[in-house]
């Protein structure tokens, strides 16, 4: 079992892309729940603000590292972190598994006309994948319970919650356990990129821990402000830590 690293006050698990595949599928074999919870720089930062959204992804069985600048942050902060798990290359390679394994998945949130395109370019990229079923993300709190029920109905093995922050994780932390899926992901825009409504950054952009400004450029109105605001408090975060763990180098005090 992987020691978890503590960064910013958050607790996270250290792992690589197919140690947390491994984990989610001995949790389907084993037949205990695992609630998966992804930070980026934006998240942590709206941890510190929303003590709601710090409690649920605290909550979660397992905290991975989504963002690039976690990772670079994790080095600087002596909490290494192994690599970047991105929530949507995680989702890809859990319907991967779950199709060759038999296992069956509901898919919860975007829009429907994007949830119905997302559905069939799953379906034709992951032909044997059992779809146990599916609902859109506009609901209100009174629904929670009686979806989480209708997720249960249907026996689905893992649920994806294609849901913003921190909806995502309140309906994690209140209903998962209810909805009876195994594995429980919360994986934000991912759906809107599988049914091609948004572009997903080119992997060059994902190294150099860009992959915001590509998003910002496609949408600047909604992200931009938004993202040059939460990267600058996520820098100063770290550069207040940094400070914090460095230990000072000025002489002691001399008694005269």
């Amino acid at each position: 079992m992987n020691q978890r690293q503590t960064l910013f006050g958050v607790e996270l698990d250290p792992l690589t892309m197919d140690e947390a595949v491994r984990r989610c599928l001995e949790a389907v074999r084993d037949g205990h729940q695992l609630e998966i919870g992804v930070v980026n720089a934006a998240k942590l930062v709206n941890m510190r603000r929303d003590h709601r959204l710090a409690r649920a992804v605290a909550g979660c069985d397992l905290v991975l590292a989504d963002g690039q600048a976690v990772v670079w942050a994790g080095r600087i902060l002596r909490a290494p972190l192994p690599e970047r798990v991105a929530g949507i290359d995680l989702f890809l390679r859990l319907l991967a598994e779950a199709e060759s394994a038999g296992l069956s998945v509901y898919f919860l949130g975007a829009k429907e006309e994007v949830l119905d395109q997302m559905l069939h370019r799953v379906a034709d990229r992951f032909p044997g994948l059992k779809v146990a079923g599916s609902r859109n993300g506009y609901f209100e709190d009174s629904q929670q319970e009686a979806i989480a029920g209708a997720i249960a109905h249907s026996g689905a093995q893992m649920l994806f919650l294609g849901m913003t922050s921190p909806k995502k994780e309140i309906f994690t932390a209140a209903y998962g356990a209810r909805t009876g899926a195994r594995v429980v992901h919360g994986v934000g825009g991912s759906f809107d990129i599988l049914a091609g409504v948004t572009r997903r950054a080119p992997e060059s952009w994902q190294r150099w821990g860009a992959e915001w400004l590509y998003r910002a450029l496609q949408e600047p109105r909604r992200l931009g402000r938004r993202y040059l605001t939460t990267n600058a408090a996520f820098v100063l975060m770290t550069a207040r830590e940094l400070i914090r763990l460095t230990p000072s180098t000025a002489p002691a005090n001399r008694r005269h």
